[in-house]
Protein backbone atom coordinates (compact mmCIF):
# COMPACT_ATOMS: atom_id res chain seq x y z
CA UNK A 1 0.00 0.00 0.00
CA UNK A 2 1.47 3.49 -0.78
CA UNK A 3 2.00 6.22 1.96
CA UNK A 4 -0.64 8.30 0.05
CA UNK A 5 -3.50 5.83 0.44
CA UNK A 6 -2.40 5.04 3.97
CA UNK A 7 -2.52 8.97 4.11
CA UNK A 8 -6.39 9.12 2.23
CA UNK A 9 -7.72 6.25 4.60
CA UNK A 10 -6.35 7.49 7.77
CA UNK A 11 -7.86 11.44 6.81
CA UNK A 12 -10.93 9.80 6.04
CA UNK A 13 -11.29 8.17 9.35
CA UNK A 14 -10.59 11.00 11.29
CA UNK A 15 -13.07 12.77 9.51
CA UNK A 16 -15.64 10.08 10.29
CA UNK A 17 -14.52 10.00 14.29
CA UNK A 18 -15.36 13.47 14.24
CA UNK A 19 -18.81 13.28 12.13
CA UNK A 20 -19.95 9.85 14.30
CA UNK A 21 -19.12 11.89 17.45
CA UNK A 22 -21.13 15.17 16.16
CA UNK A 23 -23.86 13.39 14.92
CA UNK A 24 -24.18 11.43 18.55
CA UNK A 25 -23.80 14.45 20.40
CA UNK A 26 -26.71 15.64 18.60
CA UNK A 27 -28.92 12.96 18.74
CA UNK A 28 -28.43 11.54 21.99
CA UNK A 29 -30.82 11.19 24.42
CA UNK A 30 -29.17 9.66 27.16
CA UNK A 31 -26.13 11.24 28.71
CA UNK A 32 -23.70 8.87 29.13
CA UNK A 33 -23.91 8.55 25.12
CA UNK A 34 -23.34 12.14 24.66
CA UNK A 35 -20.47 11.79 26.70
CA UNK A 36 -19.03 8.42 25.03
CA UNK A 37 -20.01 10.90 21.79
CA UNK A 38 -17.89 13.42 22.78
CA UNK A 39 -14.86 11.12 23.50
CA UNK A 40 -15.19 9.53 20.00
CA UNK A 41 -14.70 12.99 18.47
CA UNK A 42 -11.94 13.90 20.45
CA UNK A 43 -10.10 10.83 18.97
CA UNK A 44 -10.85 12.33 15.64
CA UNK A 45 -10.20 15.70 15.79
CA UNK A 46 -6.67 14.32 17.73
CA UNK A 47 -6.02 12.21 14.57
CA UNK A 48 -6.36 15.30 12.51
CA UNK A 49 -3.93 16.90 14.05
CA UNK A 50 -1.11 14.21 14.41
CA UNK A 51 -1.84 13.49 11.02
CA UNK A 52 -1.30 17.41 10.09
CA UNK A 53 2.29 17.28 11.44
CA UNK A 54 3.25 13.92 10.03
CA UNK A 55 5.83 13.80 7.04
CA UNK A 56 6.56 10.47 5.93
CA UNK A 57 9.94 10.66 4.98
CA UNK A 58 11.06 12.49 8.27
CA UNK A 59 12.37 11.03 11.19
CA UNK A 60 11.67 11.35 14.78
CA UNK A 61 12.13 15.10 15.87
CA UNK A 62 15.30 13.91 18.47
CA UNK A 63 19.16 15.36 17.56
CA UNK A 64 21.38 12.78 18.63
CA UNK A 65 25.05 14.07 17.57
CA UNK A 66 25.70 16.08 14.75
CA UNK A 67 22.90 14.66 12.61
CA UNK A 68 20.45 16.90 11.72
CA UNK A 69 20.95 16.19 7.95
CA UNK A 70 17.44 14.27 7.24
CA UNK A 71 13.81 16.35 7.52
CA UNK A 72 12.16 15.77 10.94
CA UNK A 73 8.33 15.76 11.85
CA UNK A 74 6.54 18.54 13.03
CA UNK A 75 6.97 17.98 16.87
CA UNK A 76 4.35 20.95 17.99
CA UNK A 77 1.34 18.84 16.76
CA UNK A 78 2.09 15.68 18.49
CA UNK A 79 2.21 17.89 21.99
CA UNK A 80 -0.73 19.81 21.19
CA UNK A 81 -2.33 15.87 21.14
CA UNK A 82 -0.47 15.16 24.29
CA UNK A 83 -2.19 17.95 25.84
CA UNK A 84 -5.73 17.72 24.44
CA UNK A 85 -6.04 13.39 25.52
CA UNK A 86 -4.65 14.48 28.82
CA UNK A 87 -7.47 17.55 29.32
CA UNK A 88 -10.00 15.53 27.38
CA UNK A 89 -9.13 12.97 30.13
CA UNK A 90 -10.22 15.13 32.82
CA UNK A 91 -13.39 16.23 30.94
CA UNK A 92 -14.73 12.85 30.94
CA UNK A 93 -13.83 12.20 33.72
CA UNK A 94 -15.87 15.48 35.44
CA UNK A 95 -18.12 14.50 32.97
CA UNK A 96 -18.91 11.12 34.70
CA UNK A 97 -18.58 12.38 37.79
CA UNK A 98 -21.46 14.72 37.25
CA UNK A 99 -23.59 11.57 35.57
CA UNK A 100 -23.55 9.76 38.73
CA UNK A 101 -24.40 12.68 40.28
CA UNK A 102 -27.37 13.39 38.18
CA UNK A 103 -28.44 9.60 38.30
CA UNK A 104 -28.14 9.94 42.35
CA UNK A 105 -30.48 12.91 42.33
CA UNK A 106 -33.16 12.54 39.79
CA UNK A 107 -32.63 8.62 38.90
CA UNK A 108 -32.74 8.80 35.25
CA UNK A 109 -29.94 10.32 32.74
CA UNK A 110 -32.31 10.86 30.04
CA UNK A 111 -32.28 14.27 28.96
CA UNK A 112 -35.95 14.56 28.23
CA UNK A 113 -36.91 13.41 31.32
CA UNK A 114 -34.43 15.04 33.55
CA UNK A 115 -35.42 18.21 31.92
CA UNK A 116 -39.15 17.70 33.45
CA UNK A 117 -38.13 16.82 36.63
CA UNK A 118 -34.99 19.77 36.76
CA UNK A 119 -38.46 22.19 36.09
CA UNK A 120 -40.32 20.91 38.67
CA UNK A 121 -37.56 20.91 41.24
CA UNK A 122 -36.62 25.03 40.12
CA UNK A 123 -40.60 25.55 40.19
CA UNK A 124 -41.39 24.07 43.42
CA UNK A 125 -37.76 26.16 44.95
CA UNK A 126 -39.04 29.18 43.20
CA UNK A 127 -43.20 28.32 44.52
CA UNK A 128 -44.29 28.98 40.93
CA UNK A 129 -47.14 26.77 39.11
CA UNK A 130 -44.90 24.49 36.74
CA UNK A 131 -45.27 24.58 33.41
CA UNK A 132 -48.52 22.42 31.86
CA UNK A 133 -47.15 21.58 28.57
CA UNK A 134 -44.35 22.74 26.22
CA UNK A 135 -46.08 22.56 23.50
CA UNK A 136 -49.03 24.62 24.82
CA UNK A 137 -49.46 28.60 23.81
CA UNK A 138 -48.40 30.85 26.59
CA UNK A 139 -51.66 32.63 28.09
CA UNK A 140 -54.85 32.41 28.17
CA UNK A 141 -57.18 31.95 24.63
CA UNK A 142 -57.59 34.83 22.61
CA UNK A 143 -61.30 33.78 21.87
CA UNK A 144 -63.82 33.11 24.11
CA UNK A 145 -64.97 29.16 23.54
CA UNK A 146 -68.88 29.31 21.62
CA UNK A 147 -71.51 27.92 23.66
CA UNK A 148 -73.99 26.40 22.02
CA UNK A 149 -77.34 27.90 22.36
CA UNK A 150 -80.03 26.08 25.02
CA UNK A 151 -83.61 24.66 24.33
CA UNK A 152 -84.75 27.21 27.17
CA UNK A 153 -83.80 30.62 26.05
CA UNK A 154 -84.97 30.04 22.32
Amino acid sequence: MNPPDLVSILVFGGIGLVAIGAVGMAVSHPLLRLVLALAIAEAGANLLLVLAGYRWDAVAPILAGAGASRPMVDPVPQALVLTAIVIGVGVQALAVALLIRVKEAYGTLDIRELKTRVEHDICGAASIAPPESANAPPGPQPYPVAVAPSKESA
